[in-house]
């Protein structure tokens, strides 16, 4: 064997698994948990063949599930392609759609139960919300859902007569009290109690961006189409200022409301690995504060939680002198004017495989809406994988980025005239970019790269420092984090020696675990 150990994607070696900044004994552990769920619908194909039935309104003759071949599994779904007869589509339903469940063991569900039901709810409101309220932005056909524990909702026009009449009767009740009833009627199931879905449609429609992306990412025309199709998305939701900082949900009649707490990845990726938010379900923001506020804390006990978060003394000073500083120049970082609003929903998960386009990169779908949520207008930013690399690579490569920057800002800002008769979101990008908005923001939604964003972007429009000043300026920082600082820093050198301890012993039982088989 090569000493190396499996993850989800690709293998890793202790060399490699040391120098992370996550929990690796913890992401060892997921492949053999997507097994146990692979396995685990696999024995549920009858009982998902009857869901989907249910939910298309065709019987189980006129379809069929796809091959475990088929099967994709991504970060934080698991989807399965049904394959509808040619017989049964008529102008209703697609060749194929898919039947997605999110992964309990990448939500969090286990350390905060309730989080797959908190992810569905979200990312339904989220898509119902886009068909009444954005048609134009381009996402996939939701043709029904379900929430664990059996409460599911299906397309009112795959329902029967009697129950589309009693559906339009039901929605004026919510339209007299300014609610909005989703166009899904809902009944219960008894099948996949312990599970919850999306059933989708299949987009057919373009590729994914992914798929081209490094081949025509320098084509100037391919990247036009997109900046400007990405633009379009963008200002159509800012044109829909919201009351408060915060995600769409659905109770169980179908009603949808801005209730739920501002669902980004950060959240469920934190509490999946045990590390507590404490940003309850039902808590939303009208000033920017105190949500700001809020996501430094959630990496103040990504400090506390994670046992490798500390690697030594010098690296837990910096790290908690960047926390105190985030803190500290937040006003630095924030337009009073913007403090109440105006909160605009952001699809913070746009990546190039979530982006469909054709073969000139014209947009034509959207996909996984799970990570939307309303947020501050300010931070309204242009995609960070435009030059391929990440967030920390761009320092290195900075001019590469801010020329590709300005050149979607301009697509931007042409859109906006267009529009709108005003370049005021496209001049706050610019200022984004000038003040270090743009790398303030990154930071509050990236745990293991805010250090290196401070560092590189932040710190230095301040002042400048010596490496010496710099370990003196963090040793005396740090101190204001928290009361006895020093000394949690100290416990968290030993827990991490502890952790590397457990880590060579993982590596050492897993790998020869591994030769013997």
């Amino acid at each position: 064997m090569d000493g190396t150990l499996p993850l989800l994607k690709g293998r890793i070696s202790l060399e490699e698994a040391l120098k992370e900044d996550v929990d690796i004994i913890r992401e060892l552990a997921y492949p053999e948990r997507r097994l146990r769920f692979w396995l685990h619908l696999y024995s549920c194909r009858r009982h998902i063949a009857e869901v989907v039935s249910r939910h298309l309104h065709i019987p189980q003759s006129d379809f069929s599930l796809g091959q475990v071949e088929e099967w994709v599994h991504g970060s934080y779904n698991a989807c399965i392609p049904i394959h509808i007869a040619e017989s049964a589509r008529g102008s209703k339903l697609p060749p194929q759609v898919i039947i997605r469940f999110p992964l309990p063991y990448k939500a969090g569900e286990d350390f905060h139960p309730g989080n797959v039901d908190e992810k569905l709810r979200s990312e339904a409101a989220t898509y119902v919300w886009l068909q009444q309220s954005c048609p134009d932005i381009p996402v996939p056909r939701l043709f029904g859902f379900g929430f664990p524990a059996g409460q599911s909702f299906t397309a009112v026009q795959n329902e029967s007569l009697y129950s589309r009449v009693l559906w339009f009767v039901r929605r004026a009740i919510p339209w007299m009290f300014g609610r909005t009833l989703s166009p899904y009627v809902p009944h219960s199931r008894c099948q996949l109690l312990d599970l919850g879905y999306l059933v989708i449609e299949r987009i057919d429609n373009g590729r994914m961006l992914s798929e081209s992306w490094e081949e025509h990412r320098h084509d100037s025309i391919r990247r036009a189409n997109l900046f400007r199709g990405l633009s379009r998305i963008m200002l159509r939701l800012s044109k829909l200022p919201l009351p408060r900082i915060g995600s769409w949900t659905m109770d169980d009649r179908g009603v949808l409301k801005l209730a739920n707490r501002p669902l980004t990845l950060l959240l469920h990726q934190l509490e999946n690995a045990e590390i507590p938010t404490e940003i309850p379900r039902d808590r939303t923001y009208t000033s920017v504060e105190p949500y700001v506020l809020d996501l430094i804390a959630c990496q103040d006990n990504r400090m506390r939680y994670q046992p490798n978060s500390i690697h030594n003394q010098g690296d837990g000073e910096t790290q908690l002198a960047a926390l105190t500083a985030m803190r500290a120049l937040l006003p630095k970082f924030t337009d009073r004017q913007f403090r109440q609003g105006p909160f605009v929903y952001s699809l913070t998960d746009l990546h190039q495989s979530n982006i469909f386009v054709d073969d000139d990169w014209h947009i034509t779908s959207i996909i996984d809406l799970e990570w939307a949520c309303a947020r501050p207008i300010e931070m309204l930013d242009p995609p960070d994988w435009l030059t391929s690399r990440s967030l920390e690579e761009i320092f290195v490569h900075l001019d590469e980025y801010a020329s590709v920057h300005d050149e979607f800002v301009d697509a931007f800002e042409k859109e906006e005239l267009a529009q709108c008769q005003s370049n005021e979101n496209a001049e706050m990008m610019r200022a984004g970019w000038k003040t270090g908005k743009f790398w303030y923001s990154h930071a509050l939604d990236s745990p293991t790269v805010l250090l290196a964003l401070f560092v590189d972007h932040i710190q230095p429009r301040f002042a400048k420092f010596s490496s010496a000043s710099w370990d003196e300026f963090s040793h005396m920082l740090m101190q204001l984090w928290d009361l006895n600082s020093q000394k949690f820093i100290s416990a968290k050198v030993i827990e991490q020696g502890q952790y590397v301890n457990q880590l060579r012993k993982t590596f050492t039982s897993s790998v020869d675990a591994e030769g013997r088989d």
